[in-house]
């Protein structure tokens, strides 16, 4: 029980500071002009880095989810609201290792947020007159406003999604309750947290080994977050496997 409790305190502490990030008269960075363009030049970015595995079939839907749903620049509010309207529904209904997955999938939406709101907030100071981003521009703002422990805790938590996803594949029944309860949560305006969670198992059950894809992954953006805190000039450069 008491671990239940726990998931249930950690699911409701990252909800909060989800929607405290997201709130404009709690954190005025939200109006930054550089927040949007921001999140545009990083997703660009990330597509680039990602092009090896968008060209493979087997691993396409994977990356995108990726791209989509973890580091995109969309607005994720309607999906974590449904969150924390069902969330005592969902822990009698589904298996643990899917509820840890959606803790995790909102503390790093949240912690992405934090981060972009202070990349915003330096770009505001440090290049108010500029109108596009570049690598140096980019590289400035990103390592001076977080230490490398809190890009490191981002990388992790989004490798912990992939590999919750992973595992959530491999209990049984978990396709065949998303599949149940898709009707039900559309009914009750659930929508959009049953995409995320059916985008999320449908992507991931194309790959045979979903363990060593979310590893390359993971390895792939620690290089980059080390080149870009080496001030490398060129840290975004395809990694040699």
């Amino acid at each position: 029980m008491s671990r239940i409790h726990d998931l249930s305190e950690r699911l409701q502490r990252a909800l909060a500071e989800h929607q405290r990030l997201h709130d404009p008269g709690r954190e005025p960075a939200n109006a930054s002009r550089w927040l949007q363009p921001l999140r545009a030049w990083q997703a660009a970015r990330l597509e680039d880095s990602f092009g090896r595995f968008l060209r493979d079939a087997h691993r396409h839907d994977a990356a995108r989810f990726f791209l989509d749903d973890l580091y995109g620049d969309r607005d994720f509010s309607r999906r974590d609201a449904d969150i924390a309207r069902v969330m005592p529904m969902m822990q009698a209904l589904l298996p643990r290792p899917m509820l840890e997955t959606l803790a995790d999938a909102i503390e790093v939406g949240a912690l992405t947020q934090s981060l972009d709101l202070r990349v915003a907030h330096a770009l505001d100071r440090i290049a108010p007159r500029r109108r596009a981003l570049d690598t140096a521009l980019y590289a400035r703002a990103y390592t001076g406003t977080a230490p490398p422990a809190e890009r490191e805790r981002q990388i992790e938590l989004i490798g912990r999604v992939g590999h919750g996803l992973g595992r959530a594949l491999r209990t049984t029944g978990v396709s065949t309750l998303l599949k149940l309860a898709r009707g039900p949560a559309r009914a009750a305006g659930l929508g959009e947290l049953q995409a995320f969670l059916e985008r999320g198992v449908s992507a991931f059950s194309r790959i045979g080994n979903v363990g060593a894809f979310v590893d390359e992954i993971v390895r792939d953006e620690r290089e980059v977050m080390g080149r870009l805190y080496a001030d490398d000039p060129d840290p975004f450069r395809p990694p040699v496997r």
